[in-house]
């Protein structure tokens, strides 16, 4: 039988197609990983903002976790937007019986600034979910709040991922400086030792759903067995290819291009 790698993305929607699960799944097929989905909120929101948020019931969410597990084989997972602590419960319950690799983008705002989880959810991600993780890919909002400090510095990025993994047990912990200004540098520290990824800072403000593509291409990489920091490596490639060649369209903050990382033969075809 070939094998065929087969990653899962437990987040919300978004029907502008540049985040969540829609970015998700456009990032596992190009990189040639067979993508899942979980649904865990159904959102109204584009380059602009968020317009509402309905949230699918627990036991739903439940029910298309136990759907996929139970017939589908799961090589790495990813988890977005969880809305709140019942829902990130149940995930939680599932996962600890999952064995496979476990990143989370621990998203709690919105590129518009829009909040997309509650505080009590926060807290839930902090001391119940962060545990469970293969890697956490925080950028420094995020950052700042798992760990409850300023980050302004480089060496604040790489102490704040040390924190993460040493004190809070994360398996690995990305910090990501898109916030800080020069080179776009991430900081990766796996429990042993610190991994710099450096690419060029991409002048646009078109970087809708950067986060989600970021961890989505991590997940696609572990799924077809890349070690940690090299599929960090490679994910941080994709994204930044997809924010050189972002698109200018709508309103907001436009979308990144998923498929800029492909041959111009192939974009051709």
């Amino acid at each position: 039988m070939t094998y065929v790698p087969c990653a899962l993305t437990i987040a919300g929607t978004d029907p502008s197609g540049g985040a969540g699960i829609q970015a998700d799944l456009k990032t596992f097929q190009e990189l040639k990983t067979y993508g899942m989905s979980v649904i865990t909120s159904v959102v109204a929101q584009n380059t602009t903002g968020v317009q509402d948020i309905n949230h699918l019931s627990v036991a739903f969410i439940e029910q298309q976790l136990e759907s996929v597990f139970s017939d589908m084989p799961v090589h790495a997972l990813k988890t977005g937007m969880i809305a709140n602590e019942a829902m990130m419960r149940a995930v939680a319950a599932r996962l600890a019986s999952v064995d496979a690799a476990y990143v989370m983008d621990p998203v709690m705002v919105a590129t518009s600034g829009d909040s997309l989880i509650d505080e009590e959810s926060r807290q839930f991600l902090k001391k119940e979910l962060l545990p469970l993780t293969t890697i956490v890919t925080p950028n420094l909002p995020e950052t700042e709040f798992i760990t409850g400090r300023k980050i302004e510095t480089t060496e604040d990025m790489k102490d704040a991922a040390a924190f993460i993994v040493d004190e809070l047990h994360a398996g690995a912990a990305l910090i990501k400086g898109g916030h800080l200004q020069g080179e776009a540098v991430d900081f990766l520290y796996d429990g042993h030792q610190i991994h710099m990824y450096s690419e060029e800072r991409i002048p646009t403000k078109n970087t809708h759903g950067t986060g989600c593509t970021y961890s989505a291409a991590i997940t696609a990489n572990l799924s077809k067995g890349l070690p940690l920091h090299e599929a960090v490596r490679q994910a941080k490639r994709f994204v930044t290819a997809a924010i050189r060649s972002s698109f200018d369209i709508g309103s907001g903050n436009g979308p990144t291009n998923h498929w800029a990382s492909r041959t111009k033969e192939e974009q051709r075809s």
